[in-house]
């Protein structure tokens, strides 16, 4: 799909922001303006002082996401700068809204010291149920997601735990199409970035055994001369074969490709170096590492693609979502690999498995089901990690999801 970049920016101008505050309480005398705000407010702050958790209950946190960029890595744009990259975080805000009914609040900062953001982080919790770190250069986002889980909300990475999950669920369909094994395949990953990294961290987590990941000068390995601290470490774990080189080498007899690169960094002769029934997931954006048509003319049985308007699109928004709103719905401290699992395989669980095939490995990107059933997903798994403030009973989530989202005017089957 092409956007016309003179409408687009028509709709940005009349809109003026994506995303509003409005009132929650009507005042229309002085007994309202008395119970909204002076002597009113006071009594609530009483309750809270004496216990900071009523903040949940007294206040919008309990609904409230800050979505914090230093505007060091956004979309294919590179190092814009805050001011440049407010309207991709408001778009991100309006998404959270519409899919998941999270106020979300754009938060960009004049700021590129990682330090200097986790302490401006800090700061900010208290008037936030979660916390996302979106679009900030590697390795600072892992250094500062880091740094954050011992603060009292959930700190994540749509780019690092948002890309693990969705490209985990992909995986997980496509290799049910295929017949294979996720322990048992060879994966390529074709980026060492925040969602690169992140991938393969989450697939060793789950027993994957050879992962062979590529900065932008070859493999990781010993003889890469350019890698930063994580992608040393990582580098540790992964390439189990010791293979030395670029993607070529990487790439023969592997059973899964996923591109985190940029555009055309896949030539299409490589695939036919690939073990049978190939899975191409070009996640690269705005341009894919490899078409659809170039990666199937070449041999690819499943192709997907990063792109929502792609074959098979796989775009995080899948995920977070439903991930915030489960979170924040069981009040909860943090978030581990158990919870991006459970909302992996949640996503999954969504496409039903008579009409699962090469064409059609993930929900439809409008699925009424996708956000309630990640929000349960993540919810429970919270529950069973202790890392709820909140217990609720199963299917409640969910239900409440629904209604947020749909209220009673679409009929559930």
């Amino acid at each position: 799909m092409t956007i016309d970049r003179q409408k687009a920016l028509e709709l940005h101008r009349r809109a003026r922001g994506k995303v509003k505050m409005y009132p929650t309480i009507n005042i229309r005398n002085e007994e309202d303006l008395a119970m909204a705000y002076v002597q009113g407010s006071a009594f609530a702050a009483e309750e809270i002082q004496e216990d900071p958790d009523r903040s949940y209950e007294y206040t919008g946190r309990a609904n409230r996401l800050a979505v914090i960029s230093d505007g060091t890595a956004v979309l294919g744009m590179g190092n814009i700068g805050p001011r440049a990259a407010l309207p991709v975080m408001e778009g991100k805000c309006l998404l959270f809204k519409n899919f998941g009914d999270v106020s979300a609040i754009p938060v960009c900062l004049e700021a590129q010291n990682a330090q200097e953001i986790i302490e401006t982080a800090k700061h900010l919790a208290p008037s936030f149920g979660a916390i996302n770190i979106e679009d900030i250069s590697s390795p600072n986002t892992f250094d500062i997601v880091k740094a954050l889980q011992a603060i009292e909300v959930p700190v994540f990475s749509d780019d690092q735990q948002g890309s693990a999950a969705v490209v985990l669920a992909a995986l997980k369909n496509a290799l049910t199409v295929v017949d294979k094994k996720l322990t048992e395949t060879k994966i390529v990953i074709h980026g060492a970035g925040a969602a690169g990294i992140a991938v393969a961290d989450l697939f060793l987590h789950l027993g994957v055994k050879n992962i062979v990941l590529l900065n932008s000068k070859g493999i990781l390995g010993p003889d890469n001369p350019s890698m930063n601290h994580v992608q040393q470490s990582m580098s540790e774990r992964v390439n189990p074969e010791n293979l030395k080189g670029n993607l070529k080498e990487a790439i023969d007899g592997a059973d899964v490709y996923i591109g985190l690169s940029s555009r055309g960094t896949l030539p299409s002769e490589y695939i036919k170096r690939m073990n049978d029934s190939p899975i191409i997931f070009a996640l690269s954006m705005p341009t894919p590492e490899i078409s659809a048509e170039e990666a199937q003319a070449a041999g690819a049985r499943i192709v997907a693609m990063g792109l929502s308007t792609g074959k098979n699109p796989i775009p995080n928004l899948h995920i977070y979502p439903g991930l915030v709103r489960g979170l924040l719905d069981v009040r909860a401290t943090g978030l581990n690999k158990n919870v991006i699992i459970a909302a992996a395989n949640a996503v999954a669980g969504v496409v039903d498995k008579r009409r699962m095939n090469e064409h059609h490995i993930m929900p439809d990107l409008f699925s009424d089901e996708t956000a309630p059933s990640v929000a349960e997903a993540v919810a429970q798994a919270a529950i069973v990690e202790g890392l709820a403030r909140r217990s609720v009973p199963p299917k409640k989530i969910y239900d409440d999801t629904w209604q947020r989202l749909f209220g009673g005017y679409l009929l559930r089957t």
